[in-house]
């Protein structure tokens, strides 16, 4: 059996559905789509550097990895390896040869710290500090049976609060830019993460296929956005929320519960059967409003660091 690494092809249809079967497999919590794979091909930031491996074993793959740089921080040299390998074909050799050819692609371009997701198993974990990796933070994935589960009852805004979708921004996004950007600035994690170019937000988030604008929730107040719950959908019967928050000025009055509230409705009131989200283990409030809703932590990921160079 041999395996060899080398980049997906955006234009092999084989390689783009082995890309998705993979990552499902490895990591059913977050949702890939032929259609997502090849938007990201398309609309990645060029300082970026991104690019997709696949490991391939007698013409199957059989491992992915997602590997580039962290160009929205504004401290330089932070590289991303995320390594994936189909749960029955573990232990081949697949996963050190992902890592390895990602470690040197980032070395090239001038990284300096290496940051990887790893699922909390033991093996997984053992793999990665084999590697040279240690452990600084950690991430649960979230599920809610949205047609089983009785949600909280709908509620007036406070007073000065109005409820928008995205759909009501079509025409100009770029309020929810600047309060993505806030919201980001402020999200716990190991790399700061700075918005500023909007033009590549517009194509890499607004226009994401699996953003839906009619289900994600926006508050108004003092005429701009200050809160919202950001929705992907599969079409079918599948729903997650990508991001959920409020800026500053306008956190503690229950807002992030009510855009969420609203959003989650919606979908149930759409058809969508299962909602999932993710959050930092570290973000007691958030954590605490997804186990209102009723939300169940299904798995949990580990953020591994590697100094390099």
């Amino acid at each position: 059996m041999t395996v060899i690494v080398r980049d997906l092809r955006p234009d092999a249809a084989p390689d783009i559905e082995g890309f998705v079967r993979v990552r499902h497999l490895a990591l059913p919590f977050v949702y890939f789509s032929p259609q997502s794979v090849l938007h990201d091909f398309a609309h990645a930031h060029p300082d970026a550097h991104a690019c997709k491996l696949v490991a391939e074993e007698d013409g199957e793959i059989v491992g992915t990895a997602q590997v580039g740089l962290a160009h929205e921080s504004p401290e330089p040299g932070q590289g991303y390896l995320n390594v994936y390998v189909d749960p029955a074909r573990t232990r081949r050799g697949a996963g050190t040869l992902l890592v390895r050819t990602a470690e040197e692609y980032l070395a090239a371009l001038g990284a300096t710290r290496l940051f990887a997701w790893v699922l909390d198993e033991p093996g997984n974990r053992v793999f990665a500090e084999r590697h040279g990796y240690r452990a600084s933070r950690s991430a649960h994935f979230l599920r809610l049976d949205l047609a089983g589960t009785s949600l909280p009852p709908l509620q007036d805004p406070p007073r000065g609060v109005e409820l928008r979708t995205a759909a009501d921004f079509a025409d100009d996004p770029r309020p929810l830019f600047d309060l993505d950007a806030a919201v980001v600035a402020d999200e716990p994690g190991d790399i700061d993460t700075e918005f500023t170019d909007y033009e590549a937000w517009v194509a890499e988030t607004w226009d994401h296929p699996h953003l839906d604008r009619e289900l994600t929730s926006v508050a108004v107040a003092d005429g701009r956005p200050v809160a919202f719950s950001v929705a992907h959908t599969d079409g079918v019967g599948r729903y997650g929320t990508a991001m959920t928050g409020t800026i500053r000025a306008h956190r503690g009055r229950g807002l992030a519960k009510l855009v969420k509230n609203v959003s989650l409705h919606r979908a149930r009131a759409a058809g969508y059967t299962e909602a999932y989200t993710g959050n930092d283990s570290d973000n007691g409030p958030m954590l605490a409003i997804n186990k209102w809703f009723g939300y169940e932590i299904r798995a949990t990921e580990v953020r591994y660091v590697r100094a390099i160079g």
